[in-house]
């Protein structure tokens, strides 16, 4: 199996459970070893008092991104510890883009930074993400 079959095959697996993304109406755009793409529109239930999207919608976009991208290699993996700046306000009506993309991985720990883009490819927040590695694969998968 290659590692991008091997990315798609966990990704295909996380899915199939993650009711939380498909319930904010995200799209797995792009799976491979070590990044993710996931994008998801700014619906009216999303924004906050501002008229603009919570930051709470804006940091689970970039979170599940980051799960994505380290549950890439068919172990699993959760996050230890993650950061997000916003730096921009995600527009009503608008689709919002996380790249997510490992930075360093060592033993059971892994370093993961997010880029989540408005619509017009400006940037609206900076995530980074600690990940750890436990017990368990997405599927059956001998490690030879």
């Amino acid at each position: 199996m290659t590692p991008q079959q091997r990315a798609e095959r966990s990704a295909a697996a996380m899915w199939a459970k993650d009711v939380a993304s498909q319930a904010a109406g995200m799209i797995l755009q792009e799976i491979g070893p070590g990044r993710a793409v996931l994008t998801m529109p700014v619906r009216e239930d999303f924004l906050n008092g501002h008229r603009i999207c919570h930051g709470g919608y804006i940091f689970t976009l970039a979170d599940s991104a980051f799960a994505f991208a380290c549950n890439s290699y068919n172990r699993l993996v959760v996050a230890q510890e993650n950061s997000i700046t916003f730096l921009s306000p995600g527009e009503p009506d608008e689709v919002l883009t996380a790249h997510a993309q490992e930075v360093a991985m060592t033993g059971r720990s892994g370093v993961y930074d997010v880029t989540v883009t408005g619509g017009d490819g400006r940037k609206v927040a900076l995530f980074r993400g600690l990940s750890r590695q436990i017990k368990g694969q997405h599927f059956e998968e001998s490690e030879e």
